[in-house]
């Protein structure tokens, strides 16, 4: 088990946060604020509990310059609000110089401040020691509550705990909770939902998964290699040359180990990749020469939901068709609604498979919902992420 905030006692102390501030911005203006609200309930603890608090997060890739486009100032300003309190944003185009330092020194029991955008500094994603010294220097322990970039070793994910002890944030602790029990404690039968456009971003994931899962849904633009891999024509489908062989490999090693991998049985396809283009559902063993594939069919979705509805743990990740586009979400959206209507566990591999469960509004009815899509996909890999190893165990 790993330490979190709620083993310190945080009286007289300074907390140095990392967390994932990633938002989308148009116009200088967040336009979805997710991983913002995520982070509250973590912050809100120490500063109940009397820590003084600096915070600290990346914003995009400004590639290690101070860009004032990527400034974390909108951040604190919406901080401020949730919180009821103002958040101190100290800006630095170095990101911590000595006015931060002082700033942080200055901080009172209960305070809460944000540092500039990390990645304003090059070091940071070299996981330069200096940095990361640097950062350490700004109070007394590390919380890591950064899911989404804990596969990720930068000096304010991993480097910064080279100099004080690391506990996990409340985010990272319900992470660990949910993918961890899903993937070594599933209550069966356990289902994977794998989409997604490559078969090869996802082979690590899936030959790791089929150790453990009793059902298999393929979707997604991989879906059509594996129709080509088993013989069928897809016509001007997605294929992924390079990963032919490994979904070969992938259904025989399904059969091998017993599990049931779900392939669709028909197909929407259409003349384009357009939302206005003409379309029409096919069996796959019809897919016209001059469409490509863009959904699951309405027989294939009532398989999938049939076999779906027989699981206890259920972790999807990616989605079954261009969801996007409205003429081609019906596989994604029905996924969605048997996944909400479920008794079971349900756990959302973050990605495109979170956004549509938010599009669809069915966010609040699933078990989890991961806030790291790299993260999540190369924890259910059984990789072990740097931004978690560095985390004090109990």
């Amino acid at each position: 088990m790993k330490k979190t905030v709620k083993d310190v006692n945080w009286a007289g102390k300074t907390a140095v946060m990392r967390n994932d501030f990633n938002v989308p911005m148009k116009d200088g203006a967040i336009t979805d604020d997710t991983r913002i609200v995520a982070a509250l309930p973590t912050i809100k603890y120490l500063v109940e509990n009397q820590a003084k608090v600096v915070l600290m997060s990346h914003l995009g890739r400004p590639k290690g310059e101070a860009k004032p486009e990527f400034t974390l100032a909108p951040v604190a300003k919406k901080l401020s609000e949730y919180l009821g309190q103002e958040v101190k944003f100290v800006a630095s185009d170095v990101v911590v110089d000595d006015a931060v330092k002082a700033a942080a020194k200055d901080l009172q029991a209960g305070e809460v401040m944000l540092i500039e955008n990390v990645r304003y500094r090059a070091e940071e994603e070299k996981n330069d020691a200096d940095f990361s010294k640097s950062l350490s220097e700004l109070g007394d322990v590390f919380v890591q509550d950064a899911f989404g970039t804990a596969h990720r070793a930068h000096a304010s994910t991993t480097g910064i705990a080279d100099y004080i002890p690391a506990v996990s944030g409340f985010l990272i602790e319900k992470e660990l909770k949910f993918l961890g029990a899903a993937v070594e404690e599933p209550q069966r039968p356990f289902a994977a939902i794998m989409g997604g456009a490559k078969v090869k971003d996802k082979i690590p994931v899936i030959t790791n998964l089929l150790d453990k899962v009793d059902i298999l849904v393929i979707g997604g633009g991989m879906l059509f290699t594996f129709l080509k891999a088993q013989g069928y024509a897809i016509g001007k489908s997605l294929l992924d040359e390079e990963g032919l062989e490994l979904a070969k490999d992938i259904l025989k090693k399904a059969e091998e180990k017993g599990v049931k991998l779900m392939l669709p049985v028909d197909v929407v396809a259409a003349d384009e990749f357009s939302n206005d283009s003409a379309f029409d559902t096919y069996d796959i063993d019809a897919i016209p020469e001059n469409r490509m594939g863009m959904d699951i069919g309405p027989k294939t979705i009532k398989e999938y939901t049939d076999v779906l509805n027989t699981a206890k743990t259920i972790v999807w990740n990616g989605p079954m068709g261009v969801f996007e586009m409205s003429n081609f979400a019906n596989g994604t959206k029905a996924v969605a609604e048997c996944l909400a209507k479920s008794d079971a566990t349900t756990v959302i591999g973050g990605g495109d498979s979170a956004a549509a469960c938010n599009q669809f509004g069915f966010a609040d009815k699933m078990t989890h919902i991961s806030t790291g899509g790299g993260a999540s996909l190369e924890f259910l890999e059984g990789k072990v992420l740097p931004g978690i190893a560095i985390i004090e165990e109990k």
